[in-house]
């Protein structure tokens, strides 16, 4: 008995002694938001005033002094999230995460995301790098002096202790956030595969031009790729390869996982209650835990300036000044090419060129491995850029009887960027003129840029860098071309005047929604690509619907949930007459029918609709595309291929018939009524409930990803952040589907990927505007403000800007003092 209650006593010690601990790391492992800290590298006092949100507003005496306190910041709250997108720029994921990294990692390294970082630091102007290296030093303080232990994600994936930040790492993750914003590759591929199975006619049936366009007098590429021999016999290994690159999972790593788009427009004074302008932005990035944004406030002589910042780098990237307010939203240009390039037929250390033979330029990376040996890695450089072929295991060395590999060339990798003196003139601008004059130097990714200033004035302008393309050019990028044809090169870069733009425009109204932005005599290529047209026409919509517009009416614009897409698909639906043969379909045809696609979290019809449109797109596209369906089928873009088929102008293949029952011809009616009736079988069988008493926030629920510790089961639940939430990919309030399955029946219908911030910024005296982002400001999952804007979000609530009017909260403000040593 004695020793029993020595044990329990033992036990019980143990259990405090633990519970001491683990109370007493909660609490010094937090950020330390009070007090005086004394540094080198400030000239004068900074002060940082922390509001109830945790967002900082810094003042000081010297630009550089405010950039030092920002980095400061920036590591104090968001330590973790800077020292892992650091690794992922850097392809050391594997070190941290073991041999599921290595494919990231790869990619990353051929790609030279971070020897172009390396190259472009070296660029700077000296003015530029003395500030960034100002911001860099803020960081390194507070990542060096820290008084308590580290987040829990150091200690949880043993990352150790972070290394200090270089000016290279800010650039590399700008060029991530271009990465994340360029997607044209992974179009091309797309052609590139579609071209070994169907034919030119059948590839724009399958992606068709864009809506309201004719088709573009492009080469017949299916044809020219036969001609080469890529598909046939031995030499097929160039599809494998387009397959194993198109299919690299980037989403498991990037903090800002594949871009879905953006909303942003701006009215002029002639439709605003105030009299002044007003500009909205919601860029639909990744959601993450915590968010890709960190809002702040700086002011220093020359700058006051309030908005979203990318931890990293210096500056507000979206936001407003005392003068000056803008916006992004993703331009989409084809701004990255691969080339097939032809290796000698006897020194595959050669490929050829216009003018010859050419050897590849060659060096190895060496890539550690956490729990296994360091991985060489082999990279080749072609005129073009990087030979992606390269990027996976079994991809880079040169296949016995191989003749071609594939080389990228991307605009954001060229020399020449002044993108973050760019950033740091739109800062600083004091009028429309001002900064549209900063825009000339922003390269990084082409943006559109929606602008509006005290005086009144509105504006856009496309900017950023996006290649010149010849007359002579037949594939203008849309599918790779043949690394030998000089005509398929760039020659050079389009115009900075010669960029998209309007200023002053007569309807007092600019909107961007990734639509088609170029005029119909435009006289550059940019893209066939867009995104379809639908959030910016319901934009214009709601816009042209009220006469003047004041800020609670740009929030309910924000908030809309109407989509266009499941209208027009509604349309076409009921032009087939289908007619379900079970009762719980026959009940949600009637349900649907009457639907006006609004995607209301607390309805059924929008899960009845995305189930049948799931169970549509793979009774028509599945026997066709074969092995490449669960790439494509659950793609949200093909809302237009749909509405193609449905109508009847697909004609250069019967994709309504069923390839796999040649016996029987069916109709697109027959398809259509049986999806329905399947989808609705398949709703109540996963869930055991009727189909008609579901709702929307059932499944549709926002995942806020934790990196990478959402891969992790048991911790998951504990630094994640999931919300219902209404909307879908084609609605103002955007939350992308992506509708392949998944490990239950919910799956295809959450979102990850949504308005990653939502700001709405007044012109107007005395008036500045309100925002809100996704999660929280403090990425430490103790901390009160870790997760407390995501209800708001979710309910459309706003934040005012810090120091804009007075708070209806008595939280006293949280005052850090950084004093020179």
């Amino acid at each position: 008995m004695r020793a029993l209650r020595l044990a329990s006593i033992a036990a019980l010690l143990i259990a405090i002694a633990f519970i001491g601990a683990f109370l007493w790391y909660r609490k010094a492992s937090q950020p330390d938001h009070d007090g005086t800290r004394t540094v080198a590298a400030v000239s004068a006092r900074v002060t940082v005033t922390r509001d109830a949100r945790g967002v900082p507003s810094i003042e000081a005496s010297t630009e550089a002094d405010a950039l030092f306190a920002l980095g400061f910041v920036h590591a104090q709250d968001r330590l973790w999230q800077l020292d892992f997108n650091r690794r992922i720029a850097q392809g050391r994921l594997a070190e941290l995460i073991g041999p599921r990294g290595l494919d990231t990692d790869r990619f990353l390294r051929t790609l030279g995301i971070y020897r172009a970082a390396q190259a472009a630091a070296e660029e700077l102007d000296p003015e530029t790098r003395a500030l960034v290296q100002a911001y860099v030093a803020g960081l390194n303080e507070a990542l060096t002096n820290r008084a308590g232990p580290l987040p829990p994600e150091f200690l949880l994936t043993g990352a150790g202790a972070p290394q200090p930040w270089q000016v290279a790492d800010t650039i590399a993750w700008a060029l991530m956030m271009a990465l994340d914003l360029s997607r044209s590759n992974r179009d091309e591929l797309t052609r590139l595969r579609l071209a070994a199975r169907f034919s030119k006619d059948e590839i724009e049936d399958f992606k068709p031009p864009y809506p309201g366009e004719s088709r573009a007098h492009l080469a017949d590429y299916p044809q020219m790729y036969r001609v080469l021999g890529l598909f046939g016999g031995s030499r097929a290994e160039l599809l494998q390869q387009a397959q194993r690159l198109a299919q690299v999972d980037l989403s498991a790593a990037l903090a800002m996982p594949e871009g879905l788009g953006s909303n942003n427009w701006v009215i002029g004074g002639s439709r605003t209650v105030s009299g002044k302008p007003l500009l909205a932005n919601d860029p639909h990035l990744g959601l993450t835990t915590p968010s890709v944004w960190y809002f702040a406030r700086i002011r220093a002589p020359g700058l006051d300036v309030f908005g979203a910042t990318l931890p990293g780098i210096p500056y507000v990237l979206l936001g407003r000044n005392a003068d000056v307010a803008w916006g992004f939203t993703n331009t989409g240009p084809d701004v990255q090419d691969f080339y097939i390039e032809r290796l000698h037929p006897q020194d595959p250390e050669r490929y050829q060129t216009p003018d010859g033979y050419a050897r590849f330029e060659r060096y190895t990376e060496t890539i550690p491995v956490r729990g296994q040996q360091a991985v060489e890695l082999v990279v080749r450089r072609t005129r073009h850029g990087p030979v992606l072929s390269g990027a996976l295991p079994g991809m880079d060395k040169t296949l016995d009887g191989a003749r071609y590999v594939l080389a990228l060339r991307w605009a954001a990798l060229e020399p020449g960027d002044t993108s973050l003196a760019a950033i740091r003139a739109m800062n600083r601008a004091r009028n429309a003129a001002e900064f549209e004059a900063a825009l000339s130097g922003f390269k990084l990714a082409m943006q559109n840029v929606v602008y509006a200033d005290t005086a009144g004035n509105i504006g856009f302008v496309a900017a950023g860098r996006a290649p010149l393309r010849g007359p002579e050019d037949d594939l203008k990028g849309i599918a790779p071309a043949p690394g030998w044809d000089a005509r398929y090169d760039w020659r050079g870069w389009i115009p900075f005047a010669e960029l998209p733009r309007a200023f002053n425009p007569p309807e007092a109204m600019i909107v961007t929604a990734n639509e088609r932005i170029t005029p119909p005599n435009y006289a550059h290529f940019l893209t066939t690509d867009w995104q379809l047209p639908y959030r910016a026409q319901r934009i214009r919509e709601l816009l042209q619907a009220t006469p003047r517009h004041d800020e609670s009416s740009m929030r309910r614009i924000q908030q809309d949930v109407v989509s266009l897409a499941a209208r027009d698909l509604l349309r076409a639906l009921k032009a087939l007459a289908p007619q379900p043969s079970s009762p719980a379909g026959r009940l949600a045809w009637q349900r649907l029918a009457d639907w006006d696609g609004a995607m209301r979290a607390d309805g059924p019809e929008p899960l009845l609709f995305h189930a049948w449109m799931r169970r549509l797109r793979a009774r028509l596209f599945e026997d066709d595309l074969g092995d490449l369906a669960k790439d494509l089928v659950g793609n949200a873009e093909l809302v237009a291929t749909l509405l193609r088929v449905l109508s009847g102008q697909a004609v250069a293949r019967d994709w309504c018939d069923d390839q796999t029952t040649r016996s029987t011809r069916e109709t697109c009616a027959e398809v259509v009524t049986a999806a329905l009736d399947e989808s609705v079988a398949e709703l109540a069988r996963a869930t055991g409930r009727d189909p008609l008493a579901l709702r929307w926030s059932d499944a549709h629920r926002a995942i806020h990803e934790h990196r990478p510790l959402s891969n992790v089961k048991f911790l998951r639940d504990f630094f994640e952040l999931q919300v219902p939430v209404g909307g879908d990919s084609f609605t103002v309030n955007a939350a992308r589907l992506d509708l392949r399955d998944g490990a239950d029946w919910r799956a295809p219908y959450t979102t990850r990927h949504g308005a990653s911030l939502r700001a709405i910024y007044d012109l107007a005296p005395g008036r500045t505007g309100v925002w809100i982002g996704t999660t929280g400001q403090v990425g430490h999952p103790f901390a009160e403000n870790y997760g407390d804007l995501l209800d708001s979000w979710r309910t459309g609530r706003y934040e005012p800007i810090p120091g804009a009017r007075p708070r209806s909260d008595s939280t006293p403000p949280r005052v850090l003092i950084l004093r020179p040593r």
